[in-house]
């Protein structure tokens, strides 16, 4: 037991490690020469961790963009009573939920080996935050004296076919996005980005390519990706940052003193850039491990899992639809504000917007909104994810998580877990 649980919090939370593996694995299976399999495995790591460089980035503009915006419409948390909390919940539960993660990751192994249904789930972080919020479901639903073993398999098996259907129901809309069977999606974006094909087959307009569009020859700057992603980003800022210079509240003057000695408003600027450029290094990073890791998969595939594919992190899709990304986004940070306001008329529950989860989750509905329905079924798919993700907020919140880890469902609980949160929950009163 002591060995399973060094492997799943030593390996599965951490994806480049585990990609590494995976690689070493794939190139020792194809008897590739050593030099060939240090080179592979070392370049799948950095390429993993230029992503997360990148990310951290990316991440690093939005902790700033967030609180700009939620002191643009006055926001607080809302009061969530008495609960647990995280670190309780991991020193009574944590035991739980990484025998889980690893028993659900074989589970799925399994099942990629004996039905139809080839996909290997590796994107250990997302298992790692999925498990936790799907444990503080059960526990919310049925009790904290739960049996050990019966929520360790119970979990583990709801997890292991999450794991392999979910890149599967995925597959035919990747399909036309990367024009090849390569590699898969492996995240909890998988809803909205489903949603966001859906809408823009009934509602856009395929031959209005996001990635093709027709632009006065003055605007062709506005092709490039990067250009495009600093442009929307600085327009959101700026307007962000004035709105907040005017203010004059105490919570205004808090930000405006983050930027130190420089102007606020150039200060954000500087922060669009960064945020721009932080997408940048992620799609470097995601041809450089690609580059790697398909080639190696197929040593896996043809010995252990035969015609298995990868399910892999949401910027796998970036470099195909560069700015079907950012309008996803856009979309999603429109529809926020749009349901912040009205979820706070109506309900009186005060959403909180998690930007890193707009934005990524956003990007896939974006990319797979513009495979079915261009520009329009990109922003479509933006609006559906943040439709999903305030009223899943709220109803996880307020209903499925609020005596256990509703702190941690406000950040990191997302698209697929709000849909199925309460689908766990109905099963768990079932069983126990």
């Amino acid at each position: 037991m002591d060995i399973i649980l060094w492997i799943a919090q030593n390996i599965f939370v951490t994806p480049a490690i585990l990609l590494g593996l995976i690689v070493l694995v794939g190139l020792l299976l194809q008897k590739k020469g050593p030099s060939q399999v240090v080179s592979g495995t070392f370049k799948t790591i950095i390429g993993f961790l230029i992503i997360n460089a990148g990310a951290n980035v990316i991440v690093g503009s939005l902790n700033i963009f967030e609180p700009m915006w939620k002191e643009v419409f006055n926001l607080e948390s809302s009061a969530l009573g008495e609960f647990m909390g995280q670190e309780a919940f991991n020193n009574q539960f944590g035991s739980m939920v990484a025998l889980a993660m690893t028993l659900g990751f074989l589970i799925n192994v399994i099942l990629a080996r004996f039905t139809k249904a080839k996909y290997i789930y590796l994107t250990g972080h997302m298992m790692f935050w999925t498990t936790m919020i799907f444990a503080g479901i059960l526990v919310n639903s049925v009790g904290t004296d739960v049996s050990f073993w019966g929520a360790v398999i119970f979990l583990a098996v709801i997890l292991g076919i999450y794991w392999t259907v979910q890149p599967a129901v995925t597959q035919p809309i990747m399909r036309r996005i990367t024009g090849n069977d390569n590699i898969a999606l492996g995240h909890t974006s998988a809803s909205v980005a489903l949603l966001g094909a859906l809408g823009g087959k009934l509602l856009g307009n395929k031959d209005n390519d996001s990635e093709k569009l027709q632009l006065p020859k003055n605007l062709e700057f506005l092709r490039d990706s990067n250009v495009i992603t600093a442009l929307t980003m600085i327009i959101l800022f700026v307007i962000g940052a004035v709105v907040v210079t005017v203010k004059q509240t105490p919570g205004s003057q808090e930000l405006m003193a983050s930027a130190g000695e420089q102007n606020f408003i150039v200060y954000s600027i500087i922060q669009s850039f960064t945020f721009a450029a932080g997408i940048a290094v992620v799609l470097m990073g995601v041809r450089m491990f690609i580059g790697e890791l398909v080639p190696a998969f197929k040593g896996i595939a043809t010995k252990i899992v035969p015609g298995s594919k990868p399910a892999l992190d949401v910027p796998i899709l970036f470099p195909y639809a560069p700015n079907a990304v950012v309008l996803g986004f856009l979309g999603a940070f429109v529809g926020a504000m749009i349901w912040l306001v009205i979820i706070g008329n109506t309900v009186a529950y005060v959403f909180v917007p998690t930007m890193i989860v707009l934005f990524f989750h956003g990007a896939a509905a974006g990319v797979f909104g513009n495979a079915t329905g261009g520009v329009r079924g990109a922003l479509l798919g933006g609006f559906l994810t943040s439709t999903i993700v305030a009223w899943g907020q709220y109803f996880m919140v307020r209903s499925f998580i609020g005596n256990t880890i509703p702190d941690t469902a406000m950040w990191a609980a997302d698209s697929d877990m709000f849909i199925l949160g309460p689908i766990v929950s109905f099963l768990g009163q079932l069983f126990f």
